[in-house]
């Protein structure tokens, strides 16, 4: 008695299942894992720019100028990487 490889492979060749499963499902939890890291972090980021707003607030005009456009585009680079990251490492 030989042992056929399932129904849904070809000579041993992953098709749905096997090796090719177990990719494709880390692949499909990598976008799960960045979009639940981005919220996260994400929100810890807003905790910490408005508790340091308190901060800024006595200060020059210019200064909050500063601050809160720095504190309004900073998470932009950490969240491209995390996308990309997410996407499996595909740049445009």
């Amino acid at each position: 008695m030989t042992l056929r490889p399932p129904s849904w492979t070809r000579n041993g060749e992953a098709g749905l299942g096997g090796l090719a499963f177990a990719r494709q499902m880390t692949r499909m939890s990598r976008p799960t894992i960045a979009l639940l890291a981005g919220l996260g972090c994400f929100v810890i980021y807003v905790m910490v720019v408005v508790a340091l707003a308190d901060h800024v607030l006595p200060h020059h005009w210019v200064v909050q100028l500063l601050y809160f456009t720095l504190a309004g585009v900073a998470w932009v680079w950490p969240a491209r990487a995390l996308m990309f990251w997410g996407a499996g490492g595909r740049q445009p």
